[in-house]
């Protein structure tokens, strides 16, 4: 094991000791974050070999003042849940030609039709800005709405959890719905969701049917799962797996109340973090570092309390049902074969009892597929619009769906 890992054990082992659990407890936590640190660990000791830290600290820095990634911003707006947490979206309107709004033609005496929304809900440590590539290439030919889940990126702690009540799936869900009231009250929908955003929208679903029903015209689930989240290995071996099952849930809950200290710790282990972050990111060999960077900074900045109070609601998570809310709609499934988050059979079983969609299983890509091949998700992604009638057949989409010629937006 690395010094880096080495490092994450004794922090992780202190922490739990200091919240109160056993030192052996302790011990066995710290050995199942360590299987999960060492595959990760190994690389970064091969690049010690030959690049400084103080190098690295310099590319980070650069890469954080120059990547273009995440710097795309709409129409800012507030939503508020049913707890009262303020949740924050951004709208990008259609842009008409020639630049000015046209005054709506009135079609005896009521307005035109709401155009088609296409509202991106993002994963687990992750924000609106995951879907940049997407977003880049939909500016203009489509209303799309973006949004931050609770405790995530610019929307609020959510005010249940202060109280001390869990976070559950179906929260989520209600909170999208709130999302959806203030953002887009009318007109035509299209749900997109990534991970934990797509058991959002399966929560959505299961508790709002009449709105599938009335306003959904077409749905994307990316990298997510229905149910069974317990059984995942995280491509760790059985030894491995169960002790990080077993522990794992304890452990997050003790950091969770060693906040302070767990950050700065995650701070003084950057390159260790930085190399686990991105094999459960990517499985590419050649991801653009700038983008890899980008994962991380959207990572980091969720903060160890936010991770342990959200991870607990994945094992209960079980929206299979709801899924039939969809069977009448163009759907697209969408997965990196070489997902360990949220591996690409999850998406096969979501599909098998969707036999209408669109299964997609893109080839050395991993949990953040729309980031590490954002041409083939923005491509299925357009058709899945086009197949809804949120674009006509003949929009161009932009061609900002790869990383190797980005221009800031």
């Amino acid at each position: 094991m690395s010094e880096s890992s080495a490092e994450v054990v004794e922090a992780v082992t202190g922490a739990t000791a200091s919240a109160g659990g056993s030192w052996r407890i302790a011990g066995i936590a710290g050995a199942a974050i360590g299987v999960v640190a060492a595959g990760a660990a190994a690389g970064v000791a091969i690049e010690r070999m030959t690049v400084g830290r103080g190098m690295r600290r310099k590319a980070r820095l650069a890469l954080d003042s120059t990547g273009p990634y995440g710097t795309l911003r709409g129409a800012p707006g507030k939503a508020y849940a049913d707890d009262g947490t303020a949740l924050y979206y951004e709208v990008d309107d259609i842009e008409p030609e020639g630049g000015t709004v046209p005054r709506r033609r009135r079609l005896f005496g009521r307005k035109a039709p709401a155009p088609v929304t296409v509202v991106f809900s993002h994963g687990y440590c992750l924000n609106q800005d995951s879907w940049h590539f997407q977003r880049a290439a939909l500016r203009g030919v489509v209303r799309t709405v973006h949004w931050d889940q609770r405790s995530h990126g610019r929307s609020a702690r959510g005010m249940a959890q202060a109280e001390g009540t869990r976070v559950t799936i179906d929260q989520l869900g209600r909170d999208l719905k709130a999302v959806i009231d203030a953002a887009a009250p009318e007109g035509p929908l299209v749900l997109v969701g990534h991970s934990m955003g797509g058991m959002t929208v399966m929560a959505l679903a299961d508790q709002y049917p009449e709105l599938i029903r009335d306003r959904v015209v077409g749905v994307a689930l990316v990298g997510t799962s229905s149910g069974r989240l317990g059984e995942v290995n995280f491509g760790l071996p059985v030894a491995g797996v169960n002790a990080v099952r077993r522990i794992l849930p304890g452990v997050l809950k003790a950091l969770g109340q060693q906040a302070e200290l767990v950050e700065r710790g995650r701070r003084a282990t950057a390159d260790l973090f930085a190399g686990i972050i991105k094999r459960y990111s990517f499985a590419s060999r050649d991801v653009d570092p700038a983008v890899a960077r980008f994962a991380e900074r959207m990572i980091e900045g969720t903060p160890i309390d936010v991770v342990a109070e959200f991870y607990p609601a994945f094992t209960d998570h079980d929206k299979t049902k709801a899924l039939a809310r969809f069977a009448e709609l163009p759907v697209l499934v969408l997965a990196g074969i070489q997902d360990l988050v949220t591996p690409s059979e999850h998406s096969e079983a979501i599909a098998g009892l969707l036999p209408d969609a669109e299964l997609v299983l893109v080839p050395d890509a991993g949990h953040l597929v729309m980031l590490e091949h954002p041409e083939v998700v923005t491509d299925r992604l357009a058709d899945l619009l086009m197949r809804s009638g949120a674009v006509p057949a003949g929009a161009t989409v932009g061609g900002y769906g790869s990383t190797s010629t980005v221009q800031p937006g």
